[in-house]
């Protein structure tokens, strides 16, 4: 059993943390105490908003709205990490829950599933809304899961608490689904790890996918009729490479890299030759199947 903390233990718990704090108008007198008491606190609950932007985000939890009077919860979690404070005492942020599930959070044991509404949420806890739209697709930035962790660390450092005392508002009252997004065993294991002292470990990064070596593409066959003399194309520059790759190009060929000549002719026909090829099948111009054993690069 605790007793809450005062408004000033409450910001410099959150500060001692590492956390920016945004003080709201008059957020310390901001209560609906006058609905019921306020303690003792047993945990922190941790909400998403169904909103999006700041300002409007903490306007709402500030006021509430005809349904829900203001303060809807003790702290805002934006999602640049900051945590603007609307409201200090009793809050609308928990509403009714599962007295099995507050009596787990008291002994700091794994919840029970939720199956009733029959027991005083706003009294027995801390609570933040953390600006998200709920809808699975709207991204946690880890600046304010860090946020999230560091807030709830805070107070269950105050108060003595393990991570056994964070909980999200689905695990109290049944039909909820906040927070969505992420798991709240995910997030009691960073806070237990916060409070241990130890660093939260990063997730282990993969190691990259070696790709093979990309093959280089090679030029198609252009058909017989193309090989003629004086031709002027990067192909046959690619092609002269090739045969003085393979120990073919013994003979003198144009000055010029690109152009077809007569020493290119010969050291074709000495390619035929070693590719098995005599006679009339050895002479130019060149085949389709020598061509493609040569491997001429697609330049």
């Amino acid at each position: 059993m605790a007793q809450p903390m005062s408004a000033a233990a409450f910001v410099d718990a959150l500060r001692d943390e590492g956390l920016k704090v945004v003080q709201v108008g008059n957020w310390r007198s901001n209560s609906r105490s006058h609905k019921g008491p306020w303690g003792p606190v047993h945990g922190v609950m941790v909400h998403h908003t169904v909103t999006k932007g700041t300002a409007n985000s903490v306007a709402l939890c500030r006021d509430g709205h005809s349904a829900l009077p203001g303060p809807l919860c003790h702290g805002v979690i934006d999602k640049q990490g900051v945590v603007h404070l609307v409201g200090y005492g009793r809050t609308n942020h928990a509403g009714l829950g599962d007295d099995d599930v507050l009596r787990a959070v008291i002994a700091e044991k794994a919840l029970p599933r939720d199956n009733e509404a029959t027991t005083d949420g706003n009294r027995h806890f801390y609570g933040f809304e953390c600006i998200n739209l709920g809808d699975g697709k709207d991204p946690w930035p880890a600046v304010q899961l860090e946020a999230i962790e560091k807030a709830s660390a805070a107070l269950c450092r105050v108060h003595g608490w393990s991570a056994r005392s964070v909980l999200g508002h689905l695990e109290w009252q049944p039909g909820k689904i906040d927070p969505r997004g992420f798991t709240m065993e995910s997030m009691r294991q960073r806070v237990e790890v916060r409070l241990k002292g130890e660093k939260p470990t990063a997730p282990p990064t993969k190691p990259p996918v070696k790709k093979p070596p990309t093959k280089p593409a090679y030029e198609p066959f252009p058909g017989a009729a193309w090989f003629v003399m004086g031709r002027k194309s990067p192909i046959i520059a690619a092609m002269r490479k090739r045969l003085i790759a393979v120990g073919c190009n013994r003979y003198q060929s144009s000055a010029n890299p690109d152009v077809l000549g007569s020493g290119d002719k010969a050291s074709y026909e000495a390619w035929q030759r070693k590719c098995g090829y005599t006679g009339a099948a050895a002479k130019w111009p060149p085949g389709k199947k020598t061509w493609d054993l040569l491997k001429v690069p697609n330049v």
